[in-house]
């Protein structure tokens, strides 16, 4: 009897580290062990950019992980704010990921995702050479498309040099993946319809089994809140990077019709209570390169009611999503088509309803509005956004809330579950 194939993934972040793509591998890595065996190249822990002693002692760390075997790559200690400092770390885990991929033995096929930027689909490429194997590109986001959609960069000559860089990977691949209807509409106009690379679209996913409703009164979760300040408190939550790509400065500017602390004349405004007499509060669970600026902006304008708190574990994910009454799911405009918010499935996984700031037609969208599990408007679109926060507020004691959001959960246990996803992956690998 034959042996399992041998699948190499090229990970960038890999657990432990809280990266949402690096947790989607983990999932995925070890609910293919089953008829894969399994090695990941990543970076050794260092999604904050701080990383431990331990790790900068040699260039390769070998370990074994649930099953899946692991070799973590040294890169350099990098800042957010500093994009110098990104591009060396990035730039390391490039050649040094290279460099592993000598050390992982005999492949069959070869699996990498468009992170980092770009980078992430030339070493797909580069370990199907190497390994003689097969090589699948899932593309949780289209690059350079998001960085001309958020202005990051407007160098023409760089940023056609970079389209021309990934579409090459593309036309290398056996199998490109997609994670939304709107990303399939992307690469098909990448190409202009003509000889375009073998594709299939599978929805990212939420384990269901770790992510859940629980009761109001569950201990943890109200220790979470208790920790917070948010206790008695109705919590709109956003949870996840607090980076580039949502618009979150000008989402906190909307916030102030909802302010509870002291105006610049001096007088002190109370903030709204739901209709059931809880007093509203935003909370912003996570890092990324915008929370300075937003820390800075609700401290200079005096809100008491939004507050900061630091990534959670994964394994308190639970806990924290399940304290936000309501939750965001936001996008910058110009963002549709080019990348996924998966933290809509941790969402629905917890059964709350969302606030969808999210373009017509793209992926998470037309799943919100075609569950019913949230309200969803235009992102730009600041007095629709303060609408919605109105009516959530305003119907806290119809029940309409939790209706919206268990519809979100059944629709999650029939179609948006690990193993449903993971499933997909499998029959499509060993279909090449």
């Amino acid at each position: 009897m034959a042996g399992k194939k041998k699948i190499l993934f090229f990970a960038h972040y890999y657990a432990p580290d809280t990266a949402s793509t690096g947790q989607i591998l983990q999932d995925q890595a070890e609910g293919m062990l089953g008829e894969f065996d399994v090695t990941v190249i990543c970076v050794v822990p260092s999604y904050g950019g701080i990383i431990e002693e331990k790790c900068k002692t040699q260039k390769y760390f070998f370990e074994e992980l649930n099953g899946v075997k692991i070799i973590r790559v040294r890169v350099p200690e990098f800042s957010k704010k500093n994009k110098m400092s990104r591009i060396k770390n990035i730039t390391a885990y490039f050649f040094g990921a290279i460099g592993a991929s000598r050390k992982a033995g005999k492949q069959d096929y070869v699996f990498t995702i468009s992170q980092p930027p770009i980078l992430g689909g030339l070493l797909g490429v580069l370990g199907k050479w190497q390994k003689h194997a097969k090589m699948i590109y899932c593309i949780q986001d289209f690059n350079p498309e998001q960085i001309m959609a958020v202005q990051y960069s407007n160098n023409r000559i760089i940023l056609k040099a970079l389209l021309m860089m990934d579409k090459f990977s593309c036309r290398h691949s056996d199998l490109v993946v997609t994670v939304g209807r709107d990303l399939v509409e992307t690469l098909r106009n990448r190409f202009k319809n003509r000889n375009i690379p073998k594709y299939t679209m599978i929805n990212n996913w939420i384990d269901e089994k770790a992510v859940y409703p629980l009761p109001d009164d569950n201990e943890h979760v109200l220790a979470f809140k208790k920790k917070y300040g948010l206790d008695d408190k109705f919590v709109i939550m956003y949870s996840g990077n607090i980076g580039l790509y949502y618009d979150l400065e000008n989402l906190v500017k909307t916030l102030k019709q909802f302010r509870k602390g002291y105006t610049q004349n001096g007088t002190y405004e109370e903030g709204p209570k739901t209709a059931d007499g809880r007093e509203v509060v935003f909370a912003f669970v996570g890092a990324g390169s915008v929370l300075d600026k937003l820390v800075m902006y609700t401290k200079k304008h005096h809100f008491e009611n939004v507050i900061f708190i630091p990534y959670q574990d994964k394994a308190d994910l639970i806990y924290s999503l399940n304290a936000g009454d309501v939750h965001w799911c936001v996008n910058a405009k110009g963002i549709k088509g080019v990348s996924c918010p998966s933290k809509a499935y941790g969402i629905m996984g917890v059964g709350k309803p969302i606030i969808g700031v999210l373009e017509q037609g793209s992926e998470v969208r037309m799943l919100i509005e075609e569950i019913g599990c949230g309200k969803c408007c235009e992102p730009g679109n600041y007095a629709e956004i303060v609408n919605i926060i109105r009516w959530y507020i305003e119907n806290t004691n119809t029940g309409e809330e939790k209706i919206m959001g268990m519809r979100g959960r059944k629709y999650l246990e029939k179609n948006l579950t690990k193993d449903v996803s993971i499933g997909k992956y499998v029959k499509s690998i060993l279909e090449l």
